[in-house]
């Protein structure tokens, strides 16, 4: 039987397997994983899902804590648990204006609808004892060699961690990790204490004048992000549904993830009535690569494989501090934003491209920045202005109107000179960098009915400076239509997307550089109370100096009764090369990230598998291959892998204590 013959009727078949969605995978879906910061927003979203938060007794702190919500969805919840009493069915939230049905079912996975409040505070000893421990412990055992475990690698193939947790609650957290990277030694080399990677935290809530301490590792997002923010940053879908918000938040960084954080304390406390104000101090070691005694790269894969990436592990400093005062009234809301950066040596990066030009140089930084904004009947209006040192501006600015609870509609202005840097800044942009940016966005999400959401967008950008692999100025343009319909058991998503990039050049090269990307993904999922169903398809297409075509054809399914949960996924996916190329979302054990690229021609299936053995103790083995047609080699240099097929064994225990 001819191949694609073959693997086309074992999709086919496989449409009638079983199949349930991934919990929060809606946020992952919503944009094409191009960023580095997903797996760090994979940890946000486990953690969420892992201490859920109690929606009849939250404050406004809290729902802060959810990145998918906007200021207006945080209001109405608190006003209508106010005014109402506590919720006591899920149904209740349709009652909201601003929830929408994606955002109740991305609520249920991370809130809970228990009881109202005590009539006091618990005391510190009383949340010790009342508190949750858990200890995670997680593993990848690889089933081929890469040509850096024979020579190259300073450890062994296996990749591991251990994470503790405790938590009372949303008032105590602490939290305790340890990670190690496949080819990284262990208790060994450099690591003479065992793993390459700790990171721990201490977080401390209360409803008076404290209401944040966090002692230890910890990441940090202020205002719009145009100042500071190595938090959470979403994709441009996702970030429709939050435009507006400004952010104030501080958690605790318990990642196995071994860069982006800050070390030290932060804390958020009322100054005065309806004035709150943030402070900060943070010192930590960075990796870095290093000419005489000067920085001229700052790294942030956390690997320590080889002696020479062991040579680059903290071998630099960073000394950074500053912080926020945020006033809100009736509606409105102004806040200040101050941040200094200083390191021990000089940051010289290399300059020899014309895009690197503009690259932060120096020894000490600083930044600061105003946001400001205004909420009210369906109309909200937001944005933060920023400059510091490098004598740069950089703005963003919304509008967003919520005629009726079934229609809005968003514009979104920003202007992020090329003079502009801020060491820790992240915020709404196409290029990826607060940064040589400058656009405006028109956005309509429709909802016409109570089982159809219809959203579309048109961004488009102008980069004043050259960018990597765009040797002068360039415009893009950015065109999505999606279409979601969910009623009783059947859901079907359709979303196409149009990228367009022209290189501003009279010159040869500005034929090779223009670029049209053109993506579709449907989907149509099936579910019942144990067992559902979920088909995507996806089809890829690229026209540069050549064209580029690929399509995926993915099947899921997951059944889950009584102590058990098994899940499987079965991909086939066929693209001309890597400009082609097409992700994956699939399952995986918590805090971990599962989104492969794929490209070429193969087969990429897995299986999960959980056992809830008791109320304390789970078990969880994921197996998972991708098995190509076309080559019979993986990956380059040292993560060569001689063969056709990776297969990867994850496991992971759980304990409850």
């Amino acid at each position: 039987m001819n191949r694609r013959l073959f693997v086309g009727l074992t999709m086919f078949l496989g449409s009638l397997a079983l199949m349930a969605q991934e919990p929060l995978e809606e946020i992952v879906l919503a944009d094409d994983v191009e960023s580095e910061n997903w797996q760090q927003n994979q940890e946000v979203l486990s953690q969420l899902s892992e201490q859920k938060i109690n929606l009849n007794t939250a404050t406004q702190q809290d729902l802060e804590q959810i990145p998918f919500l906007n200021d207006e969805q945080i209001q109405q919840i608190l006003e209508f648990v106010y005014r109402y009493g506590p919720l006591r069915s899920w149904g209740e939230l349709a009652m909201i204006e601003s929830i929408d049905q994606p955002t109740r079912q991305l609520l249920m996975q991370v809130v809970y609808l228990g009881e109202s409040a005590p009539a006091k505070a618990p005391s510190l000893s009383e949340m010790l004892q009342r508190g949750r421990h858990e200890l995670l412990a997680t593993a990848r055992v690889p089933f081929y060699e890469r040509r850096g475990d024979k020579n190259g690698y300073l450890g062994y193939p296996y990749r591991h961690s251990l994470r503790y947790t405790f938590h009372a609650g949303q008032q105590l957290k602490i939290a305790f990790v340890g990670a190690q990277d496949a080819g990284e030694p262990f208790f060994a080399n450099r690591n003479k204490v065992g793993y390459d990677h700790y990171s721990f935290y201490l977080t401390r809530q209360g409803k008076g004048w404290l209401k944040n301490l966090t002692v230890g590792r910890y990441r940090l997002r202020l205002g719009l992000g145009l100042v500071v923010n190595n938090d959470f940053g979403f994709g441009k879908l996702a970030t429709l549904s939050t435009v507006g918000r400004s952010f104030n938040t501080i958690r605790g960084h318990s990642s196995r993830m071994s860069a982006n954080y800050l070390q030290g304390a932060a804390a958020t406390f009322r100054a005065a009535r309806n004035v709150e104000a943030t402070a900060f101090l943070s010192y930590r070691k960075i990796d870095a690569t290093l000419v005489g005694d000067s920085i001229r790269t700052i790294l942030a894969t956390g690997y320590h494989r080889t002696p020479t990436e062991m040579d680059h592990k903290n071998n630099a400093s960073e000394l950074m501090g500053g912080g926020r005062v945020n006033y809100r009234q009736n509606g409105f809301h102004l806040g200040a934003t101050a941040v200094f950066n200083h390191f021990d040596k000089p940051l010289q990066p290399l300059t020899g491209q014309v895009y690197r030009e503009i690259y932060p140089a120096g020894q000490t930084f600083w930044n600061i920045g105003a946001d400001y904004g205004y909420k009210g009947h369906g109309l909200v209006l937001s944005g933060e202005t920023a400059t510091g040192g490098c004598k740069g501006i950089a703005t963003l600015n919304s509008i967003s109107y919520r005629p009726s609870g079934q229609l809005k509609m968003t514009a979104l202005q920003r202007f992020y000179s090329y003079r502009y840097y801020a060491l820790h800044s992240e915020s709404f942009s196409e290029g990826g960098r607060v940064q040589n940016e400058s656009g405006v966005l028109l956005g309509v999400q429709w909802q016409p009915y109570r089982y159809l959401l219809l959203t579309a967008y048109t961004d488009y950008v102008y980069f004043p400076w050259a960018r990597y692999l765009m040797t002068s100025s360039s415009h893009a343009w950015d065109n999505l239509v999606s279409m979601n319909y969910e009623r009783k058991n059947w859901r079907l998503s359709m979303r196409y997307r149009l990228r367009l990039r022209e290189q501003d050049s009279s010159s040869a090269e500005r034929q090779l550089q223009n670029r049209t990307e053109q993506r579709l993904r449907t989907i149509v999922g099936y579910q019942q109370e144990r067992w559902s169903t979920k088909t995507q398809a996806d089809v890829t297409f690229v026209s540069d100096e050549e064209n580029h075509f690929g399509w995926m054809l993915m099947q899921a399914a997951n059944y889950e009764s009584g102590q058990w949960l098994l899940s499987g996924q079965l991909a086939y996916f066929h693209t001309k090369d890597y400009d082609s190329r097409i992700y994956c979302y699939e399952r995986a054990p918590l805090y971990s990230f599962s989104f492969p690229m794929l490209y070429g021609e193969g087969l990429r299936y897995m299986l999960l598998t959980r056992w809830t053995i008791s109320s304390h103790l789970q078990l969880t083995a994921k197996l998972a291959t991708t098995n190509y047609f076309d080559r019979n080699s993986i990956g380059t240099g040292l993560q060569t892998i001689d063969h056709s097929s990776q297969t990867d064994l994850d496991l992971q225990l759980k304990w409850k204590f």
